[in-house]
């Protein structure tokens, strides 16, 4: 397994263990975070460590199980399922008691075995209709 490799299962694991601040610890002071869920992307580690925080509270069960990864140097696509029970708010949506099912890819750029850059894509209307706020088109 290479370093990048390892690295990669690390963050995945944290990211499973929900502990913000376990998953802020893989993120650079300064990294640059976008997810399309989020109008105000977070700043820094600080601000990865929030946004874990206010998933975990709206999923306190949420699971990511990776399909596909691949790495090219420095850079990783991690292609991803989550499923979860919506428990707490989430954008502006107050909690449900739905399980919710989403999948997603986030880019990832290492910095010293740390994430510096990520970008998250994920289905964000499938959650949406999972909680019967979208129907099906």
């Amino acid at each position: 397994m290479s370093e990048t490799q390892a690295v990669v299962q690390q963050v995945l694991a944290a990211w499973n263990s929900h502990d913000p601040a376990r998953v802020a610890a893989f993120y650079t002071e300064d990294c640059r975070v976008i997810d399309v869920a989020i109008a105000q992307p977070p700043v820094g580690r600080a601000g990865v460590q929030r946004m874990f925080e206010a998933y975990y509270h709206a999923f306190p069960d949420l699971e990511i199980k990776p399909d596909v990864i691949i790495i090219e140097g420095n850079r990783v696509a991690v292609f991803w399922m989550a499923h979860a029970t919506h428990q707490g708010a989430i954008l502006n949506i107050p909690p449900s008691g739905r399980t919710v099912t989403a999948r997603g890819v986030n880019y990832l750029v290492l910095r010293d075995d740390k994430v510096c850059e990520t970008l998250t894509i994920w289905d964000v209307a499938g959650m949406l209709r999972d909680l019967g706020l979208l129907p099906d088109l």
